[in-house]
């Protein structure tokens, strides 16, 4: 089902990012969450963000040092006793799931357009 239509002011207020992953983990007792800390050329460091991705990625290693796309702005969420500054910008769902990334390097926290 389509989801209703938006106007450019609402999704203006959208703020994507290219992140680079510098760690990666199962969360204990869960079998769907990651914990990721992403790197965005914060001063303050890297982020951490919880993502339920844990079905798609069989080693977590796999991921440190990539670059993906992630929505910045929302609100933190604790998930699991874990704060969660983001989400994972992804598509698709079991056989289609894909990671977006950008097709060449780019600074950490460059913005998608």
């Amino acid at each position: 089902m389509d989801k209703p239509r938006i106007s450019i002011e609402e999704f203006s207020k959208i703020e994507v990012k290219v992140g680079t992953v510098r760690f990666a983990e199962r969360v204990p007792e869960t079998d769907k969450l990651l914990r990721l800390m992403i790197d965005f050329g914060e001063e303050v460091g890297p982020r951490q963000i919880v993502s339920g991705i844990a079905a798609y990625v069989s080693d977590p290693q796999s991921l440190v040092g990539r670059q993906l796309a992630f929505v910045t702005n929302l609100e933190p969420r604790t998930i699991r006793g874990l704060e969660s500054n983001g989400m994972l910008f992804a598509v698709g769902a079991d056989d289609t799931f894909a990671f977006l990334t950008p097709d060449r390097d780019v600074p950490p926290g460059t913005s998608a357009h």
